[in-house]
């Protein structure tokens, strides 16, 4: 038997193992703590301690958490891998980013960033897709995908929201997408709206001979998700749309798992995920949630505009980095930029973020003063003139409906 105290967590010349997960906070000890007082019970709360001091047996220690590498307001804690079990992500979620958010040690307390250990990683099945939904289901090689949400984005009809749709993919956007709170409303029914979009997507691809595409949001209970996955096969969809942080990491599993069996890929769209990460100092960051994202196989997913849209800056090319890189074979995610856009933030906006995303542009296509056709074509008009290497401006010379959109919006973002 071993006693087992706060200070047991700590080690600052703790070397990790291949097989720890290790997690990197920033934090704000609570009064009269220290910082190492502090780290000793961040790691004691989100693995095998407690508030008394206890004896305990050997191996039980094994599955400490050990505190190190503290500095100035920031700790790294390492994670024994049996500590977690396998493909679970709501468990270690729980373990770290769970009762350590709520203690009386800190003050406040934030989870920056995760180092995934290739046994856990690989317990998860990662996207099914990922970046390779631009060539396997669209015609987006070599370019920027495209979507648009109608706007208002609730409100519409069923048939108002299927002609919107219409009206993009014959402007040349790739994807509709339903907007994050927009599911199965009185005024435009889940079912109808699936079974009259995708008859405006047959017809537009009839039309321009691109493959079109439809992100439809299936949030709701898990049964229900599933449900409704269904009827988007039935109806030859490739996507399905989850609010991943509302629904929660159980539900994104199974519909992972259940997307597989109909080869749809999943758009994840962040709703409520500022609750987390929108303060520096306290929460979960955006780059972890991205990480849990990818591990639990979403195929694209939100990750800003670098500050070009209307919502809150953040490190969108470090989290698309992160997002695009290797993780022991499992595959890439697809960001998604939206939020604000029109076709005059194109330009800086592929010089932030390459061309590999996808620019969501919602107001940006609809407010167009010629609609939504005209819009849709003035936002791939701003794409083209990029790749040709042409000045927005110059482009719009003889592209009308570009030359219009600039004209309304200029080169600035909204609020």
């Amino acid at each position: 038997m071993t006693g087992i105290e706060y200070a047991d967590f700590v080690d600052d010349g703790y070397e990790p193992r291949d097989t720890d997960l290790v997690c990197q906070f920033v934090l704000d000890p609570g009064e009269g703590m220290s910082m190492v007082d502090a780290a000793g019970r961040v790691a004691s709360e989100s693995s095998n301690g407690t508030w008394a001091a206890l004896n305990v047996p050997d191996r039980v220690t094994e599955l400490s958490a050990t505190a190190f590498d503290i500095g100035d307001g920031e700790v790294t804690v390492a994670y024994p891998g049996d500590l977690f079990e396998a493909g679970n992500m709501p468990q270690i979620l729980s373990c770290i980013a769970g009762n350590i958010m709520g203690m009386k040690a800190v003050d406040s307390i934030r989870l920056v960033d995760c180092e995934w250990p290739e046994e856990l990683a690989t317990s998860f099945p990662g996207p099914q897709y990922g970046s390779d939904v631009k060539t396997e289901i669209l015609d987006a090689e070599g370019r920027p995908a495209t979507a648009t949400v109608p706007k208002p984005k609730v409100g519409l009809s069923t048939e108002q929201h299927a002609q919107v749709g219409y009206d993009a993919w014959v402007g040349g956007v790739d994807l509709l997408k339903d907007d994050e709170n927009l599911t199965n409303q009185s005024f435009n029914r889940f079912e109808d709206r699936v079974k009259q979009s995708f008859e405006m997507r047959d017809r537009a691809e009839d039309e321009t001979g691109d493959r079109k595409d439809y992100l439809v949001n299936i949030t709701a209970d898990t049964e229900t998700m599933l449900d409704r996955l269904e009827l988007v096969a039935e109806q030859g969809g490739g996507f399905v749309m989850v609010d991943v942080i509302t629904c929660g990491w159980s539900a994104v599993q199974t519909v992972r798992e259940h997307a597989a069996d109909h080869g749809l890929a999943i758009h994840a769209h962040r709703a409520m995920h500022a609750a987390f990460d929108r303060l520096d100092h306290h929460g979960v960051s955006m780059r972890v949630l991205a990480q849990v994202a990818r591990l639990t196989g979403v195929d694209h997913i939100h990750t800003g505009t670098a500050g070009l849209g209307k919502l809150e800056n953040e490190d969108t090319p470090g989290i698309n980095e992160w997002l695009s890189g290797d993780l022991y074979g499992l595959s890439d995610v697809l960001p998604v930029a939206s939020g604000g856009l029109h076709p005059g933030t194109v330009a800086p906006l592929l010089d932030a973020l390459g061309q590999d995303i996808i620019v969501q542009v919602g107001g940006g296509i609809h407010g167009h003063p010629d609609g939504t056709e005209a819009g849709a074509r003035a936002l791939q008009q701003a794409i083209d003139a990029y790749q040709d290497g042409v000045d927005a401006a110059t482009y719009a010379e003889d592209h009308p409906e570009l030359a219009t959109a600039l004209e309304k919006w200029g080169t600035g973002s909204p609020r």
